[in-house]
């Protein structure tokens, strides 16, 4: 199938009901994590805050058995998707009640928004795209450990969250996941095989929710300096 332009710099992929999958599922993921949002709410009056770092550490835990799993070409189920998915939600509410507190329900609402039209947008490009995208994996794996490393350091040194120096971290990350939202989509749209959904899923989960919560830093930043 050809969608033709005057360029026609553009193609539809053959069909695939893996990709459709995919996105249905990935958006069953974003649904799991706004309950765990609204559970990660009530964590203080019922005397869990305790449980936010613990809980964190779980992800991790998850996230690196999640590498070898993909690095080994297996496959995860369903249930540990979603499982991350709600401690990804319950685990984000102290950052999303920071910036309620900055800026009111208002700019987690316009982070969200605007996440979801970035998300969408870069999703349609590579989907409809002849790109291939794969050259970007070497410059986001680089641009990961850059942003590990300076979230590493802010935690010493405050100050560097703040100002134009905090804005340009900021827009590093939106860059950082934007590129994995085209890389991954580019991967995943030829299709792939209905047990690696899973894993796919949660590659894109992971670029939505760390593009959203830089899109949170950046507004955030920009409010508190008014």
């Amino acid at each position: 199938m050809e969608y033709k332009t005057s360029s026609e710099t553009y193609s539809v992929p053959v069909e695939n009901t893996s990709f459709h999958k995919l996105l249905q599922m990935f958006s069953v993921s974003i649904l799991v994590s706004f309950i765990g949002t609204a559970v990660g709410s009530n964590f203080a009056e019922w005397g869990l805050s305790w449980m936010f770092l613990p809980l964190i550490v779980v992800q991790l835990i998850m996230l690196v058995s999640a590498f070898f799993f993909r690095k080994n070409s297996r496959p995860v189920g369903y249930l540990f998707v979603y499982f991350f998915t709600f401690l990804s939600g319950v685990t984000i509410f102290p950052a999303l009640n920071h910036y309620i507190n900055v800026g009111g329900p208002g700019l987690v609402m316009s982070a969200f928004g605007i996440t979801t039209v970035i998300f969408a947008v870069l999703t349609a490009y590579a989907y409809f795209s002849k790109r291939d995208f794969s050259f970007l994996g070497g410059f986001l794996l680089v641009g990961v450990i850059a942003l590990i490393g300076l979230a590493i350091v802010r935690i010493f040194v405050p100050s560097l969250g703040v100002g134009m120096l905090g804005l340009s971290i900021a827009f590093l990350g939106i860059m950082i996941f934007s590129g994995f939202v085209l890389y991954d989509i580019s991967k995943f749209k030829h299709g792939l095989a209905n047990e690696m959904i899973p894993l796919a899923v949660l590659c894109l989960y992971l670029d939505f929710i760390n593009l959203f919560l830089y899109v949170l830093q950046f507004l955030g930043i920009l409010s508190s300096d008014d």
